[in-house]
């Protein structure tokens, strides 16, 4: 290799700077290098995540940003009570309202992170707990220029943080830095959320081979233990002086949160749970949205003022039991683009009746109606399948290989005629339940599906029971 400086002489150097050639020298830069992006609530991945209808859902957001603002008002310690647990059921429109309340909170000045977990993401660091706290670590130097210099100050001085527990980075980079910023004289006045939703869809980070099989067993972690890691880990951070934030905690009533915020098993004391469906009546709001969207689909589809008929909006919001997912799948259905007008596929589905006799199950209506329309396949079983599999991959890939994750390649993979077009085929008349990327098309996407109470359904033969035996084993 020829030596720059071979054969010179005569020439003087003014001034000199090394380079080391790392591509995160920035403290900063390095810390964004290991967030989830995808989970931030404004992020590109959650372009088309659900918010709160207008009009709707006022009551349930402005109790939580009240909250947020002024707590509960039973003391004036900033760090007692400051973790608030918002449960219900699949479907009910948590992470509509959380999502809502993030962009209300950061209009209003009091957004300090947002964290949104999704079992479904293709993003490995939504589904688990690795970027959790250097996303909101990120978040906070964004959102606080106090706390900026000292957060780069912790990466900077600690370069093996982020190959470090949960616990760890969470008292290097947020509690340190708050600690430092607290301690000047002239310390800022830091209040704000950190909202975090769909922790119940965390899955486990594997730390040893589970392909071996030792005398007792395969070594594996239960999604609800690294779950139980993240709530124990905010926990610890609320109850120290410094922290100054509320931490709003949204998931479905799964055991490990009804076990971790019984007030009987806890010592640290925390805000009272908000419960959708317990506390919230959401008929009225479910009534409002249907209205609007019916207005619309009247004026895009030229319908006389007398669609719908009289009682189908009631008899809509009773099918629903105050399942937001129910009535949004429904106006989907209406719009959908199929072959039939708006008004039959309305009166199917108010013709349409459950398997079994009424329980007092809320999903009840809504497995019956996804029920009604995976029917609407020319093949369900086949097209039951396919979703299984991009259900699959879509959590499973391996980088190392062919991304099979990606639409086009799942098409690839599955279909029977390499020419054929066997996923509009089976995928046509099912939008409302799966987006479908165009089949041309040139960026590489994925298929995503509205909602993970469809999959729920498809992995519990009890709530799909019309579909009892198909089952598919992803094989490579």
């Amino acid at each position: 290799m020829a030596r720059n400086f071979d054969r010179a002489h005569d020439f003087r150097i003014n001034s000199f700077q090394v380079f080391n050639g790392h591509p995160w020298a920035n403290p900063l830069e390095k810390l964004k290098a290991e967030i989830a992006a995808g989970g931030i609530h404004d992020s590109r991945e959650r372009c088309d995540a659900p918010k709160c209808h207008p009009d709707t859902r006022v009551a349930v957001q402005d109790d939580l940003y009240s909250w947020i603002v002024d707590g509960d008002g039973e003391s004036d310690r900033p760090n007692l009570k400051n973790i608030k647990w918002v449960t219900g059921p699949a479907g009910t429109g948590k992470t509509a309202v959380m999502g809502s309340l993030s962009e209300r909170c950061k209009s209003g000045g009091v957004l300090a992170a947002t964290f949104f977990f999704a079992s479904w993401s293709a993003s490995i660091g939504r589904r688990q707990k690795t970027a959790l706290v250097t996303t909101i670590a990120h978040q906070l130097a964004r959102y606080h220029p106090d706390l900026r210099d000292e957060i780069s100050k912790a990466v900077e001085a600690n370069s093996d943080i982020f190959d470090k527990n949960l616990h760890t980075q969470m008292k290097v980079l947020v509690l340190g830095p708050l600690q430092e910023t607290a301690r000047r004289p002239d310390r800022p006045g830091l209040q704000g959320a950190i909202i975090i939703d769909g922790l119940d869809e965390c899955e486990a980070e594997q730390y040893h081979d589970t392909t071996i099989i030792r005398p007792w067993g395969k070594l594996t972690r239960r999604n609800a233990d690294d779950q139980l890691e993240i709530l124990q880990v905010l926990q610890a951070a609320s109850s120290d002086p410094s922290f100054p934030f509320r931490i709003i905690i949204a998931s479905r009533p799964e055991r490990v949160f009804r076990e971790f915020f019984d007030p009987e098993n806890s010592p640290t004391p925390f805000a009272h749970k908000l419960d959708f469906h317990e506390e919230y009546n959401a008929d009225a709001d479910i009534t409002l949205f249907l209205e609007a969207q019916f207005n619309q689909l009247r004026r895009r589809y030229h319908l006389p003022l007398s669609w719908p008929p009289l009682g189908a909006i009631q008899t809509l919001v009773s099918n629903a039991s105050g399942q937001f997912i129910y009535a949004a799948t429904v106006i989907r259905v209406l719009d959908s683009g199929r072959r039939e007008p708006p008004k039959v596929l309305l009166e199917a589905i108010l013709n349409m009746k459950t398997t079994r006799k009424r329980t007092s199950n809320p999903l009840e209506q809504l497995d019956a109606l996804y029920s009604h329309i995976l029917e609407s396949s020319p093949e369900p079983p086949l097209s039951i399948r396919w979703i299984q599999t991009i259900s699959w991959y879509s959590t499973h890939q391996d980088k190392s290989i062919l991304d099979l994750s990606v639409a086009s390649n799942i098409n690839l993979f599955l279909q029977t005629d390499p020419e054929g077009n066997e996923a509009e085929h089976l995928l046509g008349n099912l939008h409302s339940l799966i987006k479908i990327p165009p089949p041309n098309d040139q960026v590489p996407t994925r298929y995503d599906f509205y909602h993970k109470s469809l999959i729920d359904v498809l992995e519990d033969n009890h709530r799909c029971e019309k579909f009892l035996g198909v089952s598919f084993v992803v094989q490579i």
